[in-house]
């Protein structure tokens, strides 16, 4: 850690004799805890600053960019893949990311760089906490961090945060900002009924429970929790002896329905809870905050996002909240459309093609959920839409595969670039741009490409 610290404190030091810096990070969880970092760092150092978000960072925008000749521009969550253009663009620029590293840059800050994993060990907002961190004392934003860590799906592997992520949430325990402890891991413990955090369950998938809201409300019963009054029961409301009982029956349940051991513990580990947020609501949850940050950004609203992030519960926090249950809704469709259509197989993956019906912002979601819906789930899953300039390509794995081999990041990469396009992200999940011509040549060379990686499964 002591030279990755290092290089953060250079980074801030460049930063903090700016007057005015420009920020463009990404549109997820983990793009807009990254600039909510980034940018209350600046408003604590008397800096002024703009931010713009981005889908995806190509050489038209960083073009766009040098045009504006907007002084220090920062990058935070994406850049890592386009670093020569970024230098050869003459941008005086820093790079706040995570992500597989393309080319060289000298201000830039990246896991990869120490030998860290990106995937699994520190998100692009656990980056820019570092270097915020190192601008004065802003040891509190480690709890967006977390928050980004757990959009980006980084405790998916070990169901907790590990390596630098850890440390990160233990500066948060320590200032009083996160609370970690050993709990249940379906989604919605702080504003879903109990039984619908069965009935949505798909990681792990329970048969003969997930999809089933009937059975849900039986098993909860039947293991001997009841209602009291007329509200339906949240996992926050009840005892810890009431909670033991549903964890004691779901490990039974799940080890009669032939589900594998490994899946069976993922039911429990690590949660992250952001201990100055009002309980039952979703930013009190490091997962239902990242949700509810996803269905700002992704829908072009990434300013009501950002705003909740740096503090705002009244007017912009309510946004947030009719988004979210219009992004639900949409994962809803998104997932039905993919029932009625189905998969298609090759070899070596299986995919769908959205066309127009799903938005490009979330078919990576609905392509990773759609592991709910296949019968084989040895094969990485590929989804493309359309947008108004190409072809969105998303892509997920995982760790089974990715520990036979499976790299998406440079699998798309690869592919996207000797098409025209770009493309990257992390081993379990990547995406890519691609022009619209060349969607079929596109996924047999991904197909042969994946073939490749996993010649030895």
């Amino acid at each position: 850690m002591t030279q990755f610290e290092d290089k953060a404190k250079q980074l801030a030091d460049i930063i903090l004799n700016e007057s005015h810096v420009h920020i463009i990070s990404h549109v997820d969880a983990d793009g807009l805890t990254s600039a909510a970092i980034i940018c209350t760092a600046l408003e604590r150092a008397g800096i002024n600053y703009s931010v713009d978000f981005i889908r995806q960072l190509t050489g038209n925008v960083i073009t766009q960019i040098a045009d504006l000749n907007p002084g220090l521009v920062v990058f935070t969550d994406l850049g890592s893949g386009m670093c020569n253009q970024i230098t050869n663009s003459g941008i005086r620029a820093i790079i706040s990311d995570h992500h597989r590293i393309e080319g060289n840059h000298p201000n830039m800050l990246n896991p990869h760089m120490f030998g860290i994993d990106g995937s699994t060990e520190l998100s692009g907002s656990g980056t820019t906490f570092l270097i915020a961190r190192a601008m004065g004392n802003n040891d509190d934003l480690s709890g967006l961090a977390v928050v980004g860590a757990i959009g980006d799906m980084q405790q998916f592997k070990n169901n907790k945060l590990i390596g630098v992520n850890k440390y990160i949430v233990d500066i948060g325990v320590s200032c009083g900002s996160v609370i970690c402890e050993t709990d249940i891991m379906l989604f919605g413990k702080q504003t879903r009924p109990i039984f619908k955090m069965l009935q949505y369950s798909s990681d792990p998938f329970l048969p003969g429970l997930t999809g089933n809201e009937v059975a849900c409300v039986n098993f909860i019963k039947e293991a001997g929790v009841h209602q009291h009054g007329e509200k339906w029961l949240r996992w926050i409301d009840i005892s810890s002896e009431e909670k033991q009982k549903i964890i004691m029956a779901l490990f039974l349940y799940a080890s009669q329905s032939d589900i594998p051991k490994y899946k069976i513990y993922r039911l429990m580990g690590e949660v992250y809870t952001l201990a100055k947020e009002q309980e039952g609501k979703e930013t009190r949850d490091a997962a239902e905050y990242s949700t509810l940050l996803n269905a700002t950004a992704r829908y072009d609203h990434a300013d009501i996002g950002l705003a909740v992030c740096m503090g705002d519960r009244k007017v912009m926090y309510d946004r947030a909240t009719v988004l979210l249950a219009n992004h639900r809704k949409n994962l809803v469709d998104g997932m039905n459309l993919v029932k009625f259509q189905g998969m298609t197989k090759l070899k070596n993956l299986q995919y769908f093609d959205a066309g127009s019906k799903i938005k490009d912002t979330i078919v990576g979601i609905i392509a990773g959920m759609s592991y709910s819906l296949v019968d084989d789930k040895t094969l990485p899953i590929i989804a493309f839409a359309d947008t108004k300039d190409g072809v969105k390509v998303s892509s997920r794995g995982n760790y089974d595969l990715v520990r036979n081999g499976l790299n998406l990041a440079v699998a798309m990469n690869t592919v996207s670039t000797s098409l025209g396009g770009s493309g990257g992200g992390h081993d379990i999940a990547a995406g890519a741009f691609i022009p619209v011509e060349n969607k079929r040549e596109f996924i047999l060379m991904l197909d042969k490409i994946i073939g490749e990686q996993l010649k030895n499964r």
